[in-house]
């Protein structure tokens, strides 16, 4: 049910709304909380359910978080008895204000009235907010009242909440002092203001509430006065300020003035305001903070927009649709000659071009966008002085370097606020047609800018603005003045749309490509690159590097310009994948004409070997790999087999010391790679090679201390296994490898699967023997990689061989493998890592799975089949790897799992008594893992176990099964432990007691052969407490509790009582203890026991350490007074409790040890 719940949960999540719902059951859910009584004191239950009830409403909301618009039709319905409730609950208050309230349900309403407003924001809520005029002096007095709930620390939703409704209530046209008392003119006014003073200075959203009231406030025009007031007030506070929240606060204020109140206000106030600005620059305590500066920004540019006039000039605000028309574009440009540009905007501007360069993204995309809105009020020939401003941005970094890729990383803040600014002019339509050349040359630089810094680069922000600046073009731009740039913006866009790293760059470049095919349709083949570059197709790297890239490749207008950037960019990418995926890409491209695309780009990438910087150089041999492979896969190999040659030969442009350096791994790597991909007939021989190090190369490859290095050297030693004889070469290697580090047999064991003996012998049969002296565990390699790439060779050997098998491999090689496999099994090694010996089993579980399969399929053309595979090591493997089915790792259990189902799907052999090669129960286990329809994972226990269970009843695998679950039974982790006991209990359960009917199990031989794995060596702990801990679960279960009726039965029980109670205390393992002591006490209910584990049961209650005698006691009583004993044990419980078992007082211990097995031996005997 769990996994039901999480993945209904996960569905949620990703689930895409038409409507909203869950309409009714949020009606419901709303209905009932308000029928809560406010009034009245709840105990904690209570307090508990309605909390309860308070997530299931907020749950729903969290449901409809990416798309609150769909409530917007239910809203006041939804919202208004919400609010009317707590209107209710004001006037009750303020009418009796001794009335008590219970504080925790009224903090629930008002946080469900801050979820609606956190839903759907504060502007749309307020609307249904009560909005009498009585309403005033309500709210007011019941936010004011000395002991008002609001007053409450912990009541900040309540203050947000009643602050809110006070703002609403203050926008309703009427006088103010038509509430003052006779006298006292503008009072009401005051306490509206000091309220809202005492909340601007808060950490939490209280001060929002209070910034939004007193904004409201002073934009009212009977208290237009008192704004000046509020500003002395900001300007006396802001002089030394070091609270960063009592200036949000007021900045929070000015800013909604400036931006709502009349231009009038603002004008009349200007000095004042940006005297605020002012002394805010001065404070670097204040100005370190983002939010802060964002304000700040806001505040300059929206004083300065309300001393232009209010018409906008947008250059293009219509003109598309006229020029659809066929008309002419009308520019709605201001009446210039009467405007008077105040002398504040040029120092303003002056601060947003600063701001611009900010290094937070928030301040800078504020001054973006103050930087359009003032443009758009600006004559013509200012707006454009402003535009070389921003575009003067671009250059402050560029005059000095070679490229983009040399800026400092200083100079991505600059750009990104450049580009900003630009998208928000362009999306006004502030951009004349005679810049956008000027423009578009700079975004073509911004779309691939990208600085590395340490491990990662900066940049990706500048590149995504870059794409909003081209999309804002495509819309306010006229086609005519696109037309002469649209070939270089497809090529472009289509170019970062398929090969940027990041995958929200790739898509907002998609984007912007869309728009201009849809608005302008200038790209070339516009719709069908769109239909390959879409949203979806360029959500995946891989398939956008792959697949994509060579469908838009197909059209010649981009394809050269998507190799050149490969070439130039992706290959000297800082990410390695990169590199790689573009050299996979590269390859994919050029398949296209690789005739002639192919030598133009290998001898193009060959130039990047001669750079110093190894990414470089990694790029290149990455790409001449892939083009050299290319060659060798074409139909026209032949023709091209010159061209190969030449790509090799480019190798030797690599000093050889360069790919041998211990710090240039991918390098030596990728060298090793290239040499696979490469290598022909003719440079196998050293009169004729063009790079004659190249055995070098592969020499230090194996030699690496790298995986990755070794497993490409061996990839390069395989190629040349299919040109020449290297038989030579293995003995060298076993002679000096294997007595070598434990890298170097690791290496060994990897090289010596991976040979092609199928073309030549290369000394097969040396290199096997080499494997199964790595793979011996007395004098074979003490590296656990190395064993593990041997087991994982001799398959591929094998494999190999197999036409010729009888010829190349005796039998007793082969059985010897498989032996050697067989023993692999049993491998749990173990270190800092974890259990590695897994990494054993994993390979022996595939290669017994590969060796049956290759055997069986050559079966009908070797003579003596018995012979290479006794169909006892057959059985012994089949039963292995259902072991490594039912163990506690998922991984191996998945990989087991997998292999087991091949081989039971495998067909006879074609032999004499194919029955013999038979997997016994093969029908029981085809209908339990074969039945389902859909494909369930072994690594999934809960759908694996209660079927695995079943296949005890088989007695040829048995005894390899039970050992497994056992082994699960024990594990500590939880997801494996319970499903694997709760699925043996049950199967027990079921058992009948005695059973003699063949491949039927029953308890008498669960139990016996249970303890007789124990009993084959009783001293290891690694053996003994899995298989205590099984049986435990089994007896606290009660799964045994008949088999006492049975002789046998019970004499195993007797054995197994014997064995927890064998040299207690000579155990000084805790774990081996406490399991045993669990037994002990497990067996107690068994009548027939009862007496043998009395006078045992002191060996734990008075054992030398406290913590035995302590959980002694505890699992003792706990068994008691559980399960029927068939004894009176209530005195025997209360010592139990009573006693302090952990006590050094050995004499009270032992006397209470004493009390407590003379009144259990007293009630057994009666």
């Amino acid at each position: 049910m769990e996994n039901v719940d999480s993945e209904k949960e996960a569905a949620d999540d990703y689930k895409l709304y038409a409507t909203f719902e869950d309409y009714e059951e949020f009606v419901t859910l709303r209905d009932q909380f308000l029928a809560l009584d406010l009034y009245s004191d709840s105990a904690s239950e209570e307090n508990r359910a309605d909390a309860i009830l308070h997530r299931k409403i907020t749950m729903i909301f969290d449901k409809y978080q990416e798309q609150p618009y769909l409530l917007d039709p239910y809203l006041e319905h939804l919202f208004a008895p919400v609010v009317e409730t707590l209107k209710n609950h004001a006037k009750k208050f303020v009418s009796s204000s001794s009335v008590a309230v219970a504080k925790w349900r009224l903090h629930l309403l008002a946080l469900l009235v801050y979820h609606f407003i956190k839903f759907r924001g504060y502007k749309t809520i307020t609307r249904f907010f009560p909005h009498e005029i009585a309403d005033l002096t309500v709210v007011l007095d019941y936010i004011t009242a000395p002991n008002s709930p609001a007053q409450d620390s912990t009541q900040w939703p309540l203050r947000y909440t009643v602050l809110l409704w006070l703002s609403l209530v203050c926008m309703i046209p009427f006088d103010l002092e038509q509430f003052d008392e006779a006298g006292h003119a503008g009072e009401t006014a005051t306490r509206i203001e000091q309220v809202a003073k005492s909340f601007l200075g808060k950490a939490g959203v209280d001060r929002e509430g209070a910034a939004i009231l007193l904004s409201r406030l002073y934009m009212r025009k009977d208290m237009i006065s008192r704004f000046p007031g509020f500003l002395s007030y900001a300007l006396e506070s802001m002089d030394g300020l070091v609270d960063p929240f009592l200036a949000m606060g007021i900045l929070r204020v000015v800013c909604e003035v400036a931006k709502l109140g009349s231009a009038e206000q603002v004008q009349h106030q200007k000095a004042s305001l940006l005297q605020l600005a002012q002394i805010l620059e001065g404070n670097q305590q204040l100005m370190g903070n983002t939010l802060i500066r964002k304000l700040r920004t806001k505040l300059i540019a929206r004083v300065v927009i309300r001393l232009l006039p209010a018409k906008t000039r947008r250059l293009r605000a219509k003109a598309r649709a006229l020029a659809l028309a066929g008309s002419t574009p009308v520019d709605d440009a201001l009446d210039e000659e009467d405007i008077e540009v105040p002398e504040e905007v040029e120092s303003v501007l002056e601060e947003l071009f600063k701001a611009l360069r900010d290094k937070d993204t928030i301040v800078r995309y504020s001054a973006a966008k103050g930087v359009a809105r003032i443009c758009e009020r600006l004559p013509a020939d200012f707006a454009e002085q402003v535009l070389d401003q921003v575009l003067q941005l671009f250059a402050i970094h560029s005059i000095a370097v070679a490229s983009i890729y040399d800026m400092p990383s200083v100079a991505e803040s600059t750009w990104h606020g450049a580009c900003l600014a630009c998208a928000e002019m362009a999306r006004r339509g502030l951009i004349p047609d005679e810049r956008l050349a000027e423009l578009v040359g700079w975004l073509f630089k911004a779309l691939y800018f990208d600085i590395r810094k340490g491990a990662h680069s900066i940049g990706s922000n500048v590149r995504d603005a870059a794409s909003y600046v081209l999309w804002s073009l495509a819309r306010a731009q006229s086609v005519e003045a696109l037309k002469p740039h649209a070939l270089d913006l497809a090529r472009h866009l289509v170019t970062v749309s398929l090969f940027d790293r990041e995958i929200h760059i790739r898509r907002a470049a998609s984007a912007a490509f869309q728009e201009y095919v849809g608005r302008t349709s200038l790209f070339p083949h516009g719709i069908d690159v769109l239909r390959k570059t879409d949203f979806y197709a360029i959500g995946i790297r891989r398939n956008a590097f792959l697949v994509a890239a060579p469908e838009v490749a197909e059209h010649e207008e981009y394809r050269q310009f998507l190799i050149d950037h490969l070439l130039s960019v992706t290959l000297r990418h800082w990410d390695p994948a990169m590199r790689q995926i573009g050299a996979q890409s590269l390859r994919a491209i050029c398949e296209l004409d690789l005739g002639s695309l192919g030598p133009q780009a290998a001898s193009r990438t060959a130039r990047l070997l001669k750079v110093p910087d190894p990414g470089d150089v990694h790029g290149a041999l990455l790409a001449l790999t892939e083009l050299a492979a290319a060659f060798r896969d074409s139909s026209s190999s032949q023709e091209l087999e010159s061209e190969r040659r030449k790509v090799f030969a480019f190798l030797s442009t690599v000093p050889l010391k360069t790919i041998q350096s211990p710090r240039q791994e991918l390098i030596a790597e990728a060298a090793c790679r290239f040499i696979a991909a490469g290598i022909s007939y003719p440079e196998t021989q050293h009169a004729q090679s063009t790079v004659p190090y190249w055995r070098q190369v592969v020499d230090s490859g194996l030699k690496s201390r790298s995986d990755t290095v070794q497993e490409a050297a061996a990839a390069a030693l395989a190629a040349v296994s299919r040109l020449v004889d290297c038989s030579a070469v293995v003995d060298r290697l076993i002679k000096e490898f294997e007595e070598g580090s434990q890298q170097m047999q690791q290496s060994l064991a990897r090289v010596l699967g991976v040979l092609d003996y199928a073309t030549h012998q290369h000394g097969v049969e040396k290199a096997v023997r080499c494997l199964l002296r790595i793979v011996d565990r007395r004098s074979g390699s003490q590296g656990i990689e190395a064993r593990r790439n041997a087991f994982a060779s001799m398959p591929n050997i094998l494999s190999n061989v197999s036409l010729k098998l009888e010829q190349d491999l005796s039998a007793e090689l082969v059985c010897k493998m498989t032996d050697a496999l067989l023993d692999g099994l049993t491998d749990y090694s173990s270190d800092e890592r974890g259990d590695v010996g897994s990494w054993v089993r994993i390979a022996c579980v595939k290669g017994l799975a590969s060796f049956i399969e290759t055997l069986f399929a050559r079966a009908s053309a070797v003579h003596d089949f018995p012979s290479y595979l006794p169909s006892e090591d057959f059985h012994n493997a089949v039963g292995g790897i259902l072991k490594q089915g039912v163990e506690r790792l998922d991984n191996v259990r998945q990989q087991a799992g997998e292999s087991f189902i091949r081989v039971l799907l495998l067909p006879p052999p074609v032999v004499e008594e194919p029955q013999r090669w038979r997997i016994r129960g093969e029908a029981k286990m085809k209908e339990l893992f074969l039945s389902d329809n859909e494909s369930v994972g072994w690594n999934d226990s809960s759908w694996l176990f209660p079927r695995v269970v079943q296949l005890l009843d088989i007695e040829r695998y048995r005894e390899q099964l039970l050992g497994g679950i056992i082994l699960s039974t024990s594990t500590k982790t939880d997801s494996t432990q319970r499903p694997v006991a709760s699925a043996l209990v049950t199967y027990a359960l079921q058992l009948p007691i005695a059973s003699d009917a063949p491949d039927k199990y029953d308890q008498r031989g669960l139990a016996r052969d249970l303890l007789a794995q124990a009993q084959k060596n009783p001293g290891s702990n690694n053996v003994v407490i899995p298989i205590l801990q099984t049986y435990n679960v089994l007896l606290e279960a009660d799964a045994f509790e008949n088999l006492p009726q049975d002789a046998q039965g019970l004499q195993t029980l007797r054995s197994l009582l014997s064995l927890v109670c064998r040299n207690v205390a000579r155990l000084k393992n805790p774990q081996r203890i406490a399991v045993s002591m669990r037994c002990l006490v497990s067996l107690l209910p068994i009548k027939e026991l009862q007496r043998d584990c009395i006078s045992q049961v002191s060996q734990y209650l008075a054992h030398q350490y406290p913590r035995v005698r302590a959980d002694t006691a505890e699992y003792l009583y706990l068994v008691l007074s559980s399960k029927e004993t068939g004894l009176e044990t209530e005195e025997v419980e209360e010592i139990l409790l009573e006693t302090e078992w952990s006590s050094q007082d050995m004499a009270m211990v032992d006397g209470a040890v004493k009390r407590c097995i003379d009144l259990l031996q007293n009630a057994q005997s009666t």
